[in-house]
């Protein structure tokens, strides 16, 4: 069994024991969170209903937080001497998958 969670602004399949990368989370390592479910998956039965959906959660443990990749956006315009040079590292929080109930 497997469900497709919405955590910030992208989805996750997910199945109980994974662990994931979701948008960084104030909740505090050790504490437990639901994420909202899109779609689950048991066996050949696909469940998208709205109404059973609403019942649906998958229930996730903070491990702790990470940061992504670097990434370096660099600007530059000819002839004029302009150059700029600007990183960025996303910050995550790990999650684990503990249980998704229907």
């Amino acid at each position: 069994m497997y469900a497709i969670v919405r955590a910030g602004a992208t989805q996750h399949k997910v199945a109980v024991g994974d662990v994931l990368e979701i948008d960084q989370v104030s909740t505090p390592v050790g504490e437990t969170l639901t994420l909202p479910v899109v779609m689950t998956v048991d066996d050949d039965s696909v469940t998208t209903d709205g109404a059973k959906l609403d019942k649906a959660t998958v229930t996730v443990e903070v491990l702790g937080g990470t940061k992504g990749p670097k990434v370096v956006i660099q600007k530059y315009k000819n002839k004029t001497g302009y150059k700029k040079r600007q990183g960025h590292r996303q910050k995550y929080t790990q999650v684990k998958v503990t249980d998704i109930s229907l």
